[in-house]
């Protein structure tokens, strides 16, 4: 029997979330294609005969400039030192670049198994793979180069079987039946901001956070939960309110179907929209935030 922890990093949008999704076969993390959505350490409980992958999904690496981000660092430092195997994802469609320079330097710091996931293989030839696995082999860095798709779950048997080879032995950290760790507060706030960020432009993303301040069962069967959304301008609060509401009604409806599928449970969903300036670099506001993720 093996067991143990498995970091998922890389650049902001390479695929690391539907990676774990995946490979769980069920959404514990949300997935945008703008950049920072993740800025939690989630984490992603995989069991079968053999063992257990306790998968650590992280934010992407960057070089953080405000209070936000430098906690969203800390969580990449954090699961790196505490994991026993590094999955450093790229993605094969986009240029090599400084922030993956970056982040290659970061992870020579560690000397634990590492393993470079090429993603996105389905979308390229064989012949512009080749050429960057061999640059890959070259730098002596990779204990194993896995060309994959985290959307197609291609050549995961193979990623499955490597991950088992470099863990160690031991018992189940987590029952057997347990998917995730992410609290119902954490959850509901990740759902309601996926939804921003997937309906909202360029403006939006970096400046949006969710506080979820009740949920709480109804007479009627019905669950209502009230979520604060905070933004740092009155224009961004203009447009995620939309023209005549529109907008804040097509993300209240979009999370409540989601939500309402997750619990099947009917649910009553409140959003309200507040102006909080530079709330990235306030500690209180990202304690409140980061409190969440600890309750249900």
């Amino acid at each position: 029997m093996k067991s143990g922890f498995v970091s998922l990093v890389g650049r902001p949008n390479v695929g690391k979330s539907t990676l774990l999704n995946s490979f769980l076969g069920s959404k514990v993390s949300i997935v945008s294609d703008k950049p920072q959505t993740t800025r939690n350490k989630i984490v992603g409980i995989y069991t079968e005969e053999k063992g257990q992958i306790i998968f650590l999904d992280n934010p992407g690496i960057h070089k953080p400039l405000h209070t936000l981000n430098k906690k969203m660092m800390e969580e990449v430092y954090s699961a790196l030192e505490e994991c026993d195997i590094i999955l450093f994802l790229i993605d094969i469609t986009k240029k090599w670049g400084k922030g993956d320079e970056f982040s290659l330097e970061l992870l020579k710091k560690y000397k634990k198994p590492k393993f470079l996931l090429i993603n996105k293989i389905d979308l390229v030839k064989k012949s512009k793979a080749l050429p960057i696995i061999e640059k890959f082999k070259d730098m002596n860095i990779f204990d194993e180069i896995i060309p994959i798709s985290a959307l197609t779950r291609a050549n995961f048997d193979i990623l499955n079987q490597k991950i088992f080879e470099y863990l160690p032995e031991g018992e189940l950290l987590y029952p057997e039946d347990s998917v995730t760790v992410v609290r119902r507060k954490f959850l509901i706030s990740e759902i309601i901001r996926e939804k921003i960020l997937n309906m909202t432009k360029d403006e939006i993303p970096y400046s949006v956070a969710v506080l979820v301040d009740k949920v709480e069962r109804r007479e009627n069967g019905v669950l209502y939960i009230y979520a604060e959304i905070f933004v740092e301008k009155d224009s961004q609060k203009a447009i995620l309110i939309g023209k005549k509401g529109q907008m804040i009604s097509r993300i209240g409806k979009s999370a409540r179907k989601e939500l309402e599928f997750l619990t099947n449970t009917k649910i009553f969903l409140e959003l309200v929209v507040k102006v909080k300036e530079k709330w990235r670099d306030s500690p209180g506001i990202i304690s409140q935030l980061n409190k969440q993720i600890g309750e249900d």
